[in-house]
């Protein structure tokens, strides 16, 4: 039965039933980020809700994905709060959604193929690596060095077993889980590893019980500050690239073509306007996820209503407040022990990506990109001038794209063949 037959037979409660298990599998992922950096998780709900309701609108309706919290942006929004504010840093990731709209117009004007040239898989794939490993410290850091008081006077041993748990069980459930289990390994790790907490004493309820049942999101006020601008937007070539591959992931999914319909153009217009509504709304920016893609594949369901009632629900969550208050309460080494898989899971997709290309590391220039993007981001090199500051994943990002452009055999200065390969 194909996904457009079946979405057809839907009632109305069954694709209620679908939408909130479609957020069930994004839930983990999307409340996780801001947990990381420091926003309220009710706003990140309500501004995946919203921005998912957005791409909907932009993109006619018709593609079905789900935009929650980026992990791209974590490292960046950890440093750049840390020297513009977090105030600065929503201006800076406001930036970055006007960016995916710009290259949205450059992608209709020239086509998908010239973002490909300018943004190689040898440049991309290196960036790739560097975000997940410059946020390896903040995972081990969470697990040895917590902020919370109840977790101070806890032994280092202990913090540690809950990590191990967490991570193990994250580990079984991506190995050997079945149909929608697999889908949800971020879920399952933090649900045992708040469990543990709870049974050996570490967890701190004072923010649920404060809470109150409704409220609204703690929204923060983003600030101008060209710093935070210019630190983050380098750090989109990546996620924009990333949502290439998303479009044709899905629609491989329900066998259409999204990249001429609604258009290439449409989809990142539609994650850029709803990361530009992220940080108007003090959230982290969004992206297309993958999980729910998976589970669009598992369900056979390819209805693009069900992904809005997933976003409706999302809003829905980010208003009761006491939901926002257990997600508080959750351990530092619950979190460290996911974040020890995840982190590890995000450099290896920069590999795979190197590996899917077929990048020809025999070549000295791509050996060249590769090594200079991975010194400079991983060991967090800055550049500064006056008030002006590029440093890590912003800066490596720069330099592997100003590299491929310069070095001899870039493929935009090479003719193409007939069949349009490109040489590089």
């Amino acid at each position: 039965m194909t996904s457009n037959n079946l979405h057809q037979q839907l009632t109305g409660w069954k694709r209620t039933v679908l939408g909130i298990q479609f957020l069930f599998v994004a839930f983990g992922a999307t409340v996780l980020v801001p947990l990381l950096v420091g926003i309220d998780p009710a706003v990140a709900l309500f501004t995946a809700g919203v921005g998912t309701l957005i791409f909907h609108l932009i993109t006619r309706g018709v593609v079905p994905v789900f935009l929650g919290s980026s992990f791209a942006f974590i490292a960046p929004i950890i440093a750049s709060s840390e020297m513009y504010g977090m105030a600065g840093t929503l201006g800076g990731l406001m930036a970055v959604g006007l960016v995916y709209a710009g290259m949205s117009a450059l992608i209709k004007l020239r086509g998908v193929r010239f973002i490909e040239r300018l943004f190689p898989s040898v440049v991309v794939g290196p960036v790739i690596i560097v975000i997940g490993l410059s946020l390896a410290p903040t995972a081990i850091n969470m697990i040895q060095s917590p902020s919370a008081e109840i977790l101070q006077t806890t032994s280092f041993g202990l913090r540690w077993l809950v990590a191990a748990v967490v991570l193990g069980t994250a580990i079984l459930i991506v190995t050997f889980g079945k149909g929608m289990m697999k889908l949800i390994p971020i879920f399952i790790g933090m649900a045992v590893g708040y469990f543990l907490s709870v049974m050996l004493g570490i967890v701190d309820y004072s923010a649920v019980l404060a809470a109150d049942w409704f409220s609204l999101p703690e929204f923060t006020r983003p600030e101008f500050s060209w710093g935070a601008i210019l630190f983050m937007i380098p750090v989109a070539v990546a996620p924009i690239i990333e949502h290439v591959g998303d479009m044709y992931a899905i629609g491989g999914v329900v066998n259409k073509n999204f990249i001429e319909k609604p258009g290439l153009h449409r989809t990142l217009l539609g994650d850029g306007i709803a990361t530009f509504f992220a940080g108007v709304m003090g959230g982290p920016p969004n992206t297309t996820y993958s999980e729910v893609t998976g589970a669009v594949s598992l369900t056979k369901v390819g209805d693009p209503k069900v992904l809005r009632i997933a976003a409706i629900t999302a809003i829905v969550f980010s208003l009761v407040g006491k939901i926002s208050g257990f997600l508080k309460t959750i351990p530092e080494p619950v979190l460290g022990g996911i974040m020890l898989l995840l982190f590890g899971m995000i450099a290896s997709v920069g590999i795979k990506t190197l590996i899917d290309s077929k990048t020809n590391m025999n070549i000295t220039r791509n050996q060249v990109i590769v090594s200079v993007v991975l010194t400079l981001g991983v060991g967090g090199a800055t550049l500064q001038w006056g008030s002006f500051s590029l440093a890590g994943i912003g800066l490596a990002s720069v330099v592997g794209v100003v590299l491929n452009l310069i070095l001899p055999g870039h493929s935009l200065l090479v003719q193409e063949s007939k069949e349009d390969d490109i040489v590089i």
